[in-house]
């Protein structure tokens, strides 16, 4: 029996709308439209197309999207300085820089200087550190956000349940692994080095691969009925000599054991940009309240 295929650009599109609605009720609020800045540094071409899906996809929801490029010889300084000016505009709500940054930018450096609380990619240590203790309500990485929607429309049953990360990033693996735990699910953290990992794969009701590495997990190494949620996008070449994009899960292996499982493309990547619009109205209803509050001198 194959496995439930979950399929993100659908449930990327309820979130969106989702969004929208959102953006709507905080304009008839406040009077004016939550905003999204981007900040590409460089070139690359998977990050300029990255970056104008997220500009076009901010003004589809009704929010002010602003893409700033930088050229790839800017200095630290520079981008750092750019970022202390988003930090003090009223009218920016979300601040993303694109990663990766050109050699020779600190990437720790430009993203520590992030207001927190325009930190719509969730990777300042302040937002890191309260989902890591669970306090608070900070703005959590888009793509783990992403699938715990997956999850959830998968109907998985968290709680209790052996839920096996395999990546340890600050993007994906760490934050993912925080809110599996903070649903009730014990969580093993995985990487391409631990010993015997198919064997640790194969005892995971959950499944999440995000190491970066094409088609490492087949299809033996799943427990039956397993949801699979893969991160992984990897540019592949194959016969023709055409590119094809495949994830760190050997999909049609999968799909004879697994209960359900995202695919690549139109799984996870959907969902990040989609949770990327949804925590920057996040960030907009926060700073919102939190000066009202200020305002009635509480």
């Amino acid at each position: 029996m194959s496995a439930v295929v979950l399929d993100g650009k659908k449930l990327s599109g309820v979130v969106r709308d989702e969004v929208k609605a959102r953006v709507s009720e905080f304009r008839e609020m406040y009077g004016r439209v939550p905003g999204l800045d981007v900040i590409l540094v460089g070139d690359d071409a998977g990050s300029v197309v990255y970056t104008r899906n997220k500009e076009k996809a901010s003004i589809e929801v009704g929010m002010r999207g602003r893409l700033h490029r930088m050229p790839a010889s800017t200095t630290t300084a520079a981008v750092a300085e750019f970022v202390a000016s988003l930090n003090r505009d009223p009218e920016v709500d979300g601040i993303l820089v694109q990663l990766p940054l050109p050699r020779g930018i600190d990437a720790a450096t430009v993203l520590d200087l992030i207001d927190p609380t325009k930190d719509v990619d969730g990777l300042h240590p302040s937002n890191a550190g309260l989902l890591l203790l669970g306090r608070g309500m900070p703005l959590v990485a888009c793509t783990p956000t992403g699938c715990m929607r997956l999850l959830e429309l998968a109907g998985s049953k968290l709680e209790g349940a052996h839920a096996v990360v395999v990546g340890r990033s600050a993007m994906v693996g760490k934050p993912m692994a925080q809110l599996l735990l903070a649903a009730n699910a014990t969580v093993t953290m995985a990487h391409s080095r631990t010993n015997d990992l198919r064997a640790l794969c194969k005892t995971a009701d959950i499944l999440v691969a995000a190491v970066g590495r094409p088609e490492l997990v087949r299809g033996d190494w799943i427990k039956p009925g397993a949801t699979v949620i893969d991160v992984g996008i990897n540019r592949i070449a194959s016969e023709g000599g055409r590119d094809r994009l495949v994830g760190d899960v050997a999909f049609q292996e999968a799909l004879d054991v697994a209960g359900a499982i995202t695919p690549v493309p139109g799984g996870v990547g959907p969902m990040t940009i989609a949770m990327l619009l949804a925590n920057t109205v996040r960030a907009a209803e926060l700073r919102e309240q939190r000066g009202s509050l200020h305002h009635f001198g509480v």
